[in-house]
Formats: structure tokens, sequence, C-alpha cells
């Protein structure tokens, strides 16, 4: 699909943001989280928690595992108490919480754990930091955490951080000349966050200028990011 440079306004339009099993790029600092997922239904613990940091590919192994599984997926910063939850929940066997860090209420987590536990299913989580940043307070609720298998995604190497632009700049069907994409992963915050960020705003540059990514506008794109940092 070809780019509209006579756009006049700048506008955050949808994109299709690949999230199945072929688009996930494995690296050293994914590939224990992602043979988790993969490993299931032969789970060592009733429930899996995937924990990094934000963009690092948690939802998206949750989205790949609730494919394989039919769980249902539920959003962490939206579930309220839980007679609210278990009606969300209905009757699915497997669930995932996607930012369980982010659930109010603890009891709405033990309720959820306890029903899929109970009937013999999986749940898997994520979060941005370990079991013990979330700021858990019942024993029961900790005690069953504890056994979860738990899995860290590290910040990407150098060769996950280039294919991970590469992607996204893809995912948004963006026109990229040789050299940026070196040149940003040389240079640019060594994280997802920074790369999704820097890929947006390159999306609304590109726009502004209405043409390819050339290296220049990358540059200006990436000085403007750093001075915002």
């Amino acid at each position: 699909m070809s780019r509209q440079w006579a756009t006049q306004l700048v506008l955050d339009l949808p994109f299709s943001d690949g999230d199945r099993l072929e688009d996930f790029l494995r690296s050293p600092a994914n590939a224990e989280a992602l043979d988790a997922v993969l490993r299931w239904p032969a789970w060592p613990a009733p429930a899996l928690l995937l924990w990094g940091p934000t963009g690092s590919g948690r939802t998206h192994l949750a989205r790949i595992w609730a494919r394989r599984s039919g769980a249902r997926f539920l959003d962490g910063n939206r579930l309220g108490a839980a007679p609210e939850a278990m009606e969300h929940l209905g009757d699915a066997r497997h669930c995932v919480i996607d930012d369980a860090d982010q659930v109010h209420d603890d009891r709405t987590l033990l309720h959820l754990y306890n029903m899929i536990a109970n009937q013999g299913g999986n749940l898997l989580l994520t979060a941005s930091g370990p079991l013990g940043a979330w700021g858990l307070t019942l024993p029961d609720l900790l005690s069953r955490f504890r056994t979860a298998w738990s899995c860290e995604i590290r910040e990407p190497d150098d060769a996950l951080l280039a294919a991970l632009l590469v992607k996204q700049l893809q995912d948004r069907q963006l026109t990229v000349l040789p050299g940026v994409v070196a040149y940003l992963a040389r240079h640019m915050e060594r994280s997802f966050a920074a790369a999704r960020r820097i890929v947006r705003e390159l999306d609304r540059a590109s726009l502004r200028a209405r043409r390819p990514i050339t290296l220049p506008l990358a540059r200006a794109v990436l000085t403007a990011d750093q001075e915002d940092a």
C-alpha cells in the first residue's frame, strides 16, 4: 500500500502489529520466555509469569499462548472485583492476565488462580517487574504465585534491536533508505520502549515531510528523542 504524501494532517492511524508466533523475534534476551510458552502444556506449575520492560514482547507471547491454549485474555488494568472478573472468565479453562501487576485487588487474582487451578487449567501472567515488586499482601496469593514458573525478558541485544526496528517499520509499511536501521541501532537508547517510540516518531516525521525515511530525517528524529529524554 502506498503512502499518501498529500495528507495535510499527521494522525496516529491504526497499523498491523503482527502478534503471531511467526512474528516473534527470538534472541538471547527472550529465548527462555519463548521456550516456556512453547513448552505448554508440559508446564512444571499451574502458572507462568513473564516479566520484562515495556515493549519487550510479553503481551505478544501471551497472545501466542492464548491462541495455542484457547485461553481467555484479560487486561489487568481493567479487572475489577472478583465477581466481575469471574464473569469475564466465563467457562474458559485457561486464562491470560496481561499486566497482572496492575490488578488493584489481590482477592481478584486469588479467585482467578483458584478457579483455573481447581479445573486443571493454566494461567499466564505478564508484568513489568518480578513478583516481589507487585506489592501483593495476601499470604495465600503470595504462596501460590511463588510456585509459578517465572521468566524474565531482558532489554534487547544489538541483533534484536535492529530486527525489532525492521519489524516495526514493516508493520507500519514505512519506506526506509539504506543505512537508517544500522545508524539507529548504534546510537539510540537500547530498549524496547525506545524502539517503539522512535519508529512512531519516524512515521509522523515521514508523513510531515512527505518522503521516505532518509538518514538525515532519522538523525533529526533521534536527536529530538534524546533531547526530550
